[in-house]
């Protein structure tokens, strides 16, 4: 049975290194050329589309002459520098005979978690599909660090789905989707057409060696995570088969297809959700939780158990159950050491408490995102 699809404007499309580029040579001309024909066709339909594609530090490695992958963070930086260039050159050869242009978008988690870059971006993005043009997308590894990076293009991908609002988000791999076991070592192990949920099955089988290894299929679970949570269908293909995003497009049952939850949410709960990284914790007891969740309240001081971790008014904090689930995300409306003091107070004592009060609530539902 065809797969059923939401009406598709706009979608975003991951490749990953071992898909464009040889171990030790760099990009190879002809898996580039197969994939901006591919993509062309779907341009084409019309969509738009933008591309997250890995692959930099690979083409930096070849370029530099390395006989290994580079292991430390400036090493990493400077192949990067080295091969973003070359990588660009590849891609902008690989559409000419197609008549399109390209562009080069290079992010950072500190881009997108700080709002107004974060519409910055989107909006340089979205002017770009606006133009016909095909942004590719990478982290910029030519300077981040730990602290600002995303982590992986899986991951990557799924924020840029929000930063474009995306209608699908397509990535292609070297496996042909999410299986019930290892094939490899389970012979009865089949491939899962869709998934309603991610289940903690799921995550282990993710997290085991062979196939689903790790940083191949547990990067692209959380990236499942992001997208259905934030209303966008996702499917993870055989990105070596050829002719698969056609397939995938027509709703042909290739690769595992995530079904995404409920309605979208809006592009800044979107935000709040997924693009800032949380900078502390709230514990809540279990009637605050079932009021956020099922009430559709806003979070009071009454309502909080435990603080943890140092953060501002304005920030992003989690919010977590008495059994130690995170639960929920939003905007805090005062300091950690604030909230500490108000914690299972009352609304009527908080300018007692503080000496001022600006709101009744430590985050207020319009800032908050049930995950």
């Amino acid at each position: 049975m065809k797969r059923r699809l939401p009406s598709l404007r706009r979608i975003v499309v991951k490749v990953g290194s071992g898909l464009i580029a040889e171990s030790g040579r760099g990009p190879d001309p002809t898996r580039i050329g197969r994939l901006a024909a591919d993509l062309a066709a779907v341009i084409a339909r019309p969509l738009e589309v933008a591309l997250v594609s890995s692959g930099a530090i690979a083409a930096g490695t070849a370029r530099l002459g390395l006989r290994v992958r580079p292991r430390t963070i400036p090493e990493k930086q400077a192949a990067a520098a080295a091969g973003q260039a070359a990588l660009m050159w590849h891609y902008e050869q690989a559409f000419l005979p197609h008549g399109r242009q390209v562009a080069q978008v290079l992010l950072t988690q500190e881009d997108i978690s700080h709002r107004a870059r974060y519409l910055n971006a989107r909006n340089t993005l979205l002017t770009l599909l606006g133009y016909g043009v095909l942004p590719i997308i990478n982290e910029n590894d030519t300077v981040a660090v730990e602290e600002i990076k995303v982590g992986d293009n899986d991951n990557l991908a799924a924020l840029v789905a929000y930063l474009v609002e995306a209608d699908l988000l397509v990535l292609l791999s070297d496996t042909d989707g999410l299986y019930t076991g290892d094939p490899n070592q389970d012979p009865t192990a089949e491939r899962i057409d869709t998934v309603e949920a991610i289940t903690p099955e799921m995550e282990r089988l993710a997290g085991a060696r062979g196939p689903l290894g790790t940083g191949g299929m547990v990067t692209k679970l959380q990236a499942a995570q992001k997208a259905m949570a934030a209303g966008i269908p996702m499917v993870i293909a055989d990105g070596r088969r050829a002719g698969v995003l056609d397939a995938v497009l027509d709703g042909e049952p290739v690769g595992t297809y995530f079904e995404p939850r409920g309605d979208r949410l809006t592009a800044r709960k979107r935000w709040i959700a997924f693009a800032i990284a949380p900078q502390g914790m709230l514990e809540v007891d279990a009637g605050a939780r079932r009021a956020l969740v099922e009430g559709g309240k806003s979070l009071l001081p009454s309502g909080v158990v435990k603080v943890e971790g140092e953060f501002s008014a304005g920030d992003a904090v989690g919010l977590r159950d008495p059994e130690g689930r995170e639960f929920a995300r939003g905007i805090v409306n005062y300091d950690a050491r604030e909230v500490a003091t108000l914690r299972g107070a009352r609304t009527r004592d908080i300018e007692r408490l503080l000496g001022y009060r600006a709101l009744d609530e430590v985050i207020h539902r319009d800032d908050l995102v049930i995950l």
